[in-house]
């Protein structure tokens, strides 16, 4: 019989609630045992929500734990470094909401405490399993679009004013957009074609009115050596109905697709895993591929790919479980290191003006 994984789930935010919990819950391999709450509020308790479940005020309490298997940890990004150590020490296996670390430096440290206390660990990079990505990736490896000499990943909205809520994202000194949806976009195109040669960065902001410094707002151009043109670009200043995700060039057709993936507005919206149309976006929302011809160009709908979604991450993760096995890890915490490296060199290339070797 398969083992069951115990998992303790630091932090009970929009995180833990959207984007892991109805996760461990979705897949068979997982057991959500305890959740460390330290300031529970009236409308706002772990207790309430999952009665059955063991409700911790510290993180050492659920590190002396010793039925629990599995720490996720959905804190602060500046927290991650600290919490996800003491968990591989205690022996526990640890999943880090990405951004994995402010540092590349301590994002390299972890991966060998994590070989040290002969434990697995992997990072959060949940948009590898989007839908379009998938169908990005397929049309990529079957060649359907050539050599690709220009590959555009999106994440632009339009979010022109300031934000009021308090949280660490509206803290400069805790938040950028590089580390935030940057992680994403650098880790989908890392996964693709591996690091670039160089990269160009641009990073601040668009919005008026910024005087805390706040980084809302970035493009990234890498640079490969067969001459490809990765660029990467998350905007809060783009009024358009239909946001641009996708634009890939190659020699044989290019592909097109707007509008995010569905799973995480869903996901807000109370539909869960493995409930009907989830993960579904309607046809209208479909990327349209474009392929050369002698006669001409045509054009077509391209049905995404069938998946799983996010869960298809801890489905991946209890196979690594299984076998004890880091290579079987659905995200590799090494090439996470390597995108936190990117952020850096991006934000440094911006400082200085310049385009930077890797």
């Amino acid at each position: 019989m398969s083992k069951i994984y115990s998992v303790g789930i630091i932090g009970y935010g929009l995180s833990a609630k959207i984007f892991h919990i109805p996760f461990i819950t979705d897949t068979a391999r997982f057991k959500l045992d305890a959740v460390v709450q330290r300031t529970p509020k009236p409308q706002d308790d772990a207790s309430n929500d999952y009665p059955r479940t063991k409700i911790y005020r510290s993180t050492e309490e659920l590190f002396n734990d010793a039925d629990i298997d599995v720490v996720v940890i959905s804190t602060a990004p500046n927290s991650h470094f600290e919490l996800a150590s003491k968990a591989m020490r205690a022996g526990k296996h640890v999943l880090v909401e990405k951004p994995f670390t402010p540092t590349s430096d301590e994002a390299r440290e972890l991966v060998k405490v994590a070989e040290q206390n002969n434990v697995l660990l992997t990072v959060y990079q949940n948009r590898r399993y989007d839908r379009d990505f998938l169908t990005v990736r397929k049309l990529v490896s079957e060649g359907s679009l050539g050599r690709v000499a220009e590959f555009e990943t999106h994440f632009d909205r339009h979010r022109p004013d300031m934000p009021t809520a308090q949280s660490w994202k509206t803290d400069p000194a805790n938040y950028s957009a590089v580390f935030d949806l940057g992680t994403h976009l650098l880790d989908q195109a890392v996964y693709l074609y591996g690091l670039p040669k160089r990269i160009t960065g641009f990073v601040g902001s668009q919005r008026e009115g910024n005087t805390i410094g706040l980084e809302d707002s970035f493009t990234a151009l890498l640079h490969y050596e067969d001459g490809l043109m990765v660029t990467a670009k998350a905007g809060v200043v783009s009024p358009e109905t239909d946001q641009l995700r996708f634009w890939i060039r190659g020699t044989k057709g290019s592909f097109k697709k707007f509008h995010l993936d569905p799973q995480e507005d869903q996901l807000k919206n109370g539909l869960r895993p493995g409930q009907e149309n989830y993960g579904e976006e309607g046809e209208s929302k479909h990327g349209i591929l474009t392929t050369t011809s002698e006669g001409g160009m045509t054009t077509s709908k391209v049905k995404p790919v069938e998946s799983k979604g996010y869960t298809t991450f801890y489905d991946q993760f209890a196979k690594a479980l299984d076998a004890n096995d880091a290579k079987l890890l659905p995200v590799d915490p090494g090439v996470s290191a390597d995108v936190i490296r990117l952020c850096e060199l991006m934000r440094q290339s911006s400082q200085q003006g310049r385009t930077l070797d890797l």
